[in-house]
C-alpha cells in the first residue's frame, strides 16, 4: 500500500491539503475520498463501479469484522470461529438455506447488477489483501482467524438476515395456533381487542365495530394438536435465532422497528418539506448501520446503509429524501406436511407421494476458543415444495414457505434506482423491485411533494391468512402469487399534509388485501401525530424533539384503568404499599425518565398481570418453553399475541372468564399482580422502593460480541447508560431508548441542513477516536448537520486522499 495505510490514517484529524495517495489494482480511474470530523467518508469517483469498489473498500477499514460477522451469520458459518455454542445458531440458518437462494439469485442476475456487487466486494479484497496480521481487526486477531475474501453473494446474504430480523413471523402463527388449541374462545376474544388509542390511518380512514373480527380473521387453529416437544424445538430456534441477532445488532424486539413520519411543506417552517425517521434495532457495538456520501456526475447522495451493502439504504439524493419502517406483513406460512409412515422421506401432495429434497449441510465446529482446529458436524435438511421442515416431533412435520426463501434477481436494482430517482414516479420504479423485508417506505422530494408506498413481496393465498399452520398434502392454502405493486398501499400528498408511520396499522379495514392481524399498537404513532398537529409549522428542531419524546401513551392508559379499578375496590385501603403505589401513578405524567419509580412499578406491575393472565387462560407451558432471562426481552414467545391493546381490552371489560381461580375480581388480580411486582423488583433492584427506577431497571447497554470475554472483552465494552424512554409492550415512546440504531432529518429547502446521527460512531473499532465519538450527541438526541454538497463538504473536511487505479489499469469490461 502506496503511502497510506486506511485503517490506521482515517482516524487522523488532518486537513485537506493533504496529498495521500494509494494505488488499487481494480480501480479504472482515481477516486477522491475525505472524511469529516466524524469520520464518516465522502466519495467521488467518475463512474459508478468506481465508486462502489471505493465504498467497499472504505467500509472494510472501518467494519472489516462486523461485515464478516454478518456473511456468517447469514451463511450458518458462526461455530467456525465461536465453537459449539453457535451450532444451533448455524443448524438454523443452514436450515433456511440462505447461501443457496443466495447463490441462485446471482446467478439469474442480469450482467449490470452482477457487476455492481463484484465491484463491491473487489473493493473489500483491495482492503483485505492490504492486511498483514497486525492490520487485521482486532477481533480476528483475538480470534486467530483471516476473513475470507468477499464474494458478490455474501452482500445477498445481508439482506437476508435484515430479512429475518423484520419479517420472521413464524413463531407468532406458531403462538397463536397454542393458544387457540389451549382455549378457542379467549384467543378469540383477544383477536377481536383494539387500541383504546386512537389508530393512525395512511390510507383509508373507516373503522370496524369493536365487535367485529378483523376480516379474513381464521376462526380458530385446525389439525393435529401442537406437541410440546415440537413447541420446544421452536423455542430452541428461537433461542438461537435471537442470539444471532443480537449479535449483530439486528434483533428487533418484539418487531418493533422504528418511527418515520414527513411533513408537507404547508406545515413547516421551511415551506419545503422535512423528513424524519430513526430505525430501532438491538443495541450494539458497533451499531448497524455506517454512514456514506457517494458521488458520481450522474448524482451525490448521503445517508446510511449496513456494513457490506453498497449505496445507501436510507437517506436522501439532490431530488428526494426516504425513510423506512417496517410494515411486517404475514410473510411466512407453516405448511403441516404428511410424510409416508415406512418410508420417511416421501411426503404428500395432491399429486400423491413426492420425494422431500435432502440437503447435509457440513458444519464446521471450533473446538476450543482462539484455537484454530475445528471438527465438522452434519446437519441434514428435508426440503418440501413449500420450503424446509423447521419443526418435527413424532411425525408431525412444518415446513416453512417465505418470501425470503424466493430467487429475486432484481433485489439490487432497487437500491440502484432509488439513489439516482428524481420524482415520485422514478421512486415508485425504484421500488416495485424491493424485494427485502416489507417496509412502509416515506417521500419527500424537492417540489414540494410527499408520499408513503408500503412495498415488499407480499403473499396472496387461496384460502385463509396462514395466521396457524396449515395442511400442506392439499393445494386449500397455496400462495396465488404476490399483491401487485399497484394495490400495494400508497397515497401521495394526502390532505391532511403529513403521513406517519410507527410499525402501527397503516391501512383501514376496507382495504382489499390481507396483510397482518399483528400490528404494533398505535402508542408511538399516536404520539407522533399528536405532537406533530399540535402546531401550526413544524422545524427541523421540532423533529428532533419528538425523536426524544418519551411520554408513554400506553403506560397512561394502563395506569388509568388501574385507577378505574383500584377506586371500587373496596379492600384497595387496607394495602400501604399499593396505595404508595396509586399515588405515584395518579401523579405521573407518562415520561418515561431514568428516574422515575412510577415507569419501573407500571412496566413490572403490567408484566405480573399479564403472566397471570396468559397462565390462567392458556395453562403454564413446561419449562423448557421459556427464556425467563432479563437480556432475553421475549421472555416467553407467546407474548407477542398478547401485547399493550390487548392487556387493556381486558381491563377494560373485566371479563369474569378471565380471571384466575385464585381471585375473585379484578381489584384482587392487581393487588395481586402488585405484590408479584414488588417482589422481583426487590429481586433486581434491592429492597430499597428509592432504587426502583426506570433508568436502573432497564439501563441501556451496547454490547459487543467479545464484551464479556475474560482480559480480552475490556476494550469492547461501553459503559451502560440510564434509559430514557422505552421501546416494547405499554412503555413505547417516540424515543425508544437504547434500540434507536440512527436517527435522521432531512430538511429539503437546504440538504445541507440535514441531520443524521448513529449512537455510537462510524468505527468498529475500539482503538479509534470514531468508536463512540457520538454517543454524547446521541444521548441528547442532537444529531450532527450532515454535510451534502461539495461547498459544505469541503469546509467539514479533515482528511483527503486519492485511491489510484494503478498505471496500466484500463477500462472494466
Amino acid at each position: 500500500m502506496a503511502g497510506l495505510n486506511v485503517h490506521t490514517s482515517a482516524h487522523l484529524q488532518r486537513m485537506p491539503d493533504s496529498a495521500d495517495t494509494t494505488t488499487l489494482p481494480g480501480l479504472t480511474a482515481p477516486v477522491t475520498v475525505v472524511r469529516d470530523a466524524r469520520g464518516i467518508p465522502y466519495i467521488t469517483a467518475s463512474n459508478e463501479l468506481d465508486l462502489v469498489f471505493a465504498q467497499g473498500f472504505m467500509t472494510a477499514s472501518d467494519r472489516l469484522w462486523q461485515m464478516d460477522l454478518l456473511r456468517r451469520t447469514g451463511a450458518g458459518e458462526l461455530a467456525e470461529i465461536f465453537g459449539a455454542q453457535a451450532l444451533d445458531e448455524d443448524r438454523l440458518h443452514r436450515t433456511y438455506g440462505f447461501r443457496q437462494v443466495c447463490e441462485a439469485t446471482f446467478a439469474q442476475m442480469d450482467a449490470t447488477e452482477r457487476q455492481y456487487l463484484e465491484a463491491y466486494a473487489a473493493g473489500v479484497n483491495a482492503y483485505l489483501a492490504q492486511c498483514d496480521e497486525q492490520r487485521l481487526p482486532r477481533e480476528c486477531r483475538l480470534l486467530r482467524y483471516r476473513p475470507r475474501p468477499w464474494q458478490p453473494t455474501d452482500t445477498l446474504l445481508i439482506g437476508k438476515v435484515f430479512a429475518e430480523s423484520l419479517s420472521t413471523t413464524w413463531p407468532v402463527d406458531l403462538a397463536a395456533a397454542a393458544m387457540a388449541q389451549a382455549d378457542p374462545k379467549a384467543y378469540a376474544q383477544l383477536m377481536q381487542a383494539s387500541s383504546r388509542i386512537p389508530e393512525v390511518i395512511v390510507v383509508g380512514r373507516d373503522k370496524p365495530s369493536p365487535a367485529s373480527p378483523p376480516k379474513n380473521h381464521a376462526g380458530g387453529a385446525s389439525g393435529a394438536l401442537l406437541s410440546p416437544d415440537l413447541l420446544a424445538g421452536a423455542d430452541r430456534w428461537l433461542t438461537a435465532q435471537q442470539r444471532a441477532l443480537a449479535r449483530v445488532g439486528l434483533y428487533a424486539e418484539e418487531l418493533a422497528a422504528s418511527n418515520n413520519w414527513v411533513v408537507s411543506g404547508k406545515r413547516t417552517t421551511t415551506g419545503k418539506p422535512i423528513l424524519a425517521n430513526d430505525p430501532h434495532l438491538e443495541a450494539s457495538a458497533p451499531g448497524i448501520w455506517y454512514m456514506v456520501n457517494l458521488a458520481v456526475p450522474e448524482y451525490r447522495v448521503a445517508g446510511v446503509t449496513a456494513p457490506g451493502i453498497p449505496g445507501v439504504l436510507i437517506g436522501h439524493n439532490e431530488h428526494i429524501a426516504w425513510g423506512c419502517t417496517n410494515l411486517d406483513p404475514d410473510v411466512q406460512d407453516l405448511f403441516r406436511e404428511t410424510f409416508h409412515q415406512t418410508r420417511p422421506r416421501l411426503y404428500q401432495t395432491p399429486q400423491g407421494w413426492r420425494e422431500a429434497e435432502v440437503r447435509v449441510e457440513t458444519i464446521p465446529v471450533r473446538r476450543m476458543p482462539g484455537a484454530p482446529d475445528v471438527e465438522t458436524v452434519s446437519h441434514e435438511v428435508l426440503v418440501t415444495r413449500h420450503g424446509p421442515v423447521l419443526l418435527e416431533d413424532k411425525g408431525q412435520r412444518l415446513a416453512l414457505r417465505w418470501t425470503a426463501l424466493d430467487v429475486t434477481p432484481n433485489e439490487t436494482r432497487c437500491y440502484r434506482r432509488l439513489i439516482r430517482a428524481r420524482n415520485w414516479k422514478e421512486f415508485c420504479r425504484a421500488i416495485a423491485d424491493y424485494g427485502g423485508a416489507t417496509q412502509n417506505f416515506i417521500y419527500a422530494d424537492v417540489e414540494g411533494n410527499i408520499g408513503y408506498y408500503g412495498a415488499g413481496r407480499i403473499p396472496r393465498r387461496k384460502k385463509g391468512n396462514g395466521r396457524f399452520p396449515v395442511p400442506g398434502h392439499t393445494d386449500d392454502h397455496e400462495w396465488t402469487g404476490l399483491i401487485p405493486f399497484d394495490a400495494l398501499p400508497h397515497v401521495l400528498n394526502p390532505p391532511a399534509g403529513l403521513i406517519v408511520t410507527a410499525n402501527n396499522r397503516v391501512v383501514g379495514h376496507s382495504y382489499p388485501h390481507f396483510l397482518t392481524t399483528h400490528w404494533a399498537p398505535p402508542y408511538r404513532a399516536r404520539r407522533i401525530y399528536d405532537l406533530l398537529t399540535a402546531q401550526p409549522k413544524v422545524s427541523v428542531a421540532d423533529c428532533l424533539h419528538i425523536q426524544d419524546d418519551i411520554v408513554a401513551l400506553g403506560a397512561l392508559d394502563f395506569v388509568e384503568l388501574v385507577l378505574e379499578i383500584a377506586a371500587r375496590d373496596p379492600e384497595a385501603s387496607q394495602d400501604a404499599e399499593w396505595q404508595a403505589t396509586l399515588r405515584l401513578f395518579r401523579d405521573w405524567d407518562g415520561d418515561m425518565t431514568p428516574e422515575s419509580r412510577a415507569a419501573a412499578l407500571a412496566m413490572e406491575l403490567a408484566n405480573a398481570l399479564r403472566r397471570q393472565l396468559l397462565t390462567a387462560k392458556f395453562g403454564t407451558p413446561p419449562a423448557n418453553l421459556t427464556l425467563r432471562s432479563r437480556q432475553a426481552i421475549r421472555a416467553d414467545w407467546r407474548r407477542a399475541v398478547f401485547g399493550g391493546p390487548e392487556l387493556t381490552y381486558i381491563l377494560a371489560t373485566q371479563p369474569a372468564d378471565w380471571l384466575p381461580k385464585e381471585t375473585a375480581t379484578y381489584g384482587q388480580l392487581l393487588r395481586r399482580s402488585h405484590r408479584m411486582a414488588r417482589q422481583q423488583l426487590a429481586t433486581e433492584l434491592g429492597a430499597d422502593p428509592a432504587n426502583w427506577t426506570w433508568g436502573r431497571w432497564k439501563p441501556a447497554t451496547f454490547p459487543h460480541p467479545l464484551a464479556a470475554a475474560p482480559l480480552i472483552g475490556r476494550s469492547f465494552q461501553v459503559p451502560p447508560l440510564p434509559q430514557r424512554g422505552g421501546g416494547y409492550f405499554i412503555v413505547a415512546t417516540p424515543n425508544v431508548g437504547e434500540a434507536v440504531s440512527m436517527r435522521f432529518v432531512a430538511d429539503v429547502s437546504q440538504w445541507d441542513a440535514s441531520r443524521m446521527g448513529l449512537p455510537l460512531g462510524q468505527s468498529g473499532d475500539p482503538g479509534s477516536p470514531h468508536w463512540a465519538d457520538q454517543l454524547e450527541s446521541w444521548k441528547t438526541c442532537t444529531p450532527a448537520v450532515f454535510p451534502f454538497s461539495p461547498a459544505a463538504i469541503g469546509k467539514a473536511a479533515r482528511q483527503k486522499f486519492t485511491l489510484q487505479p494503478p498505471a496500466s489499469a484500463g477500462h472494466r469490461p
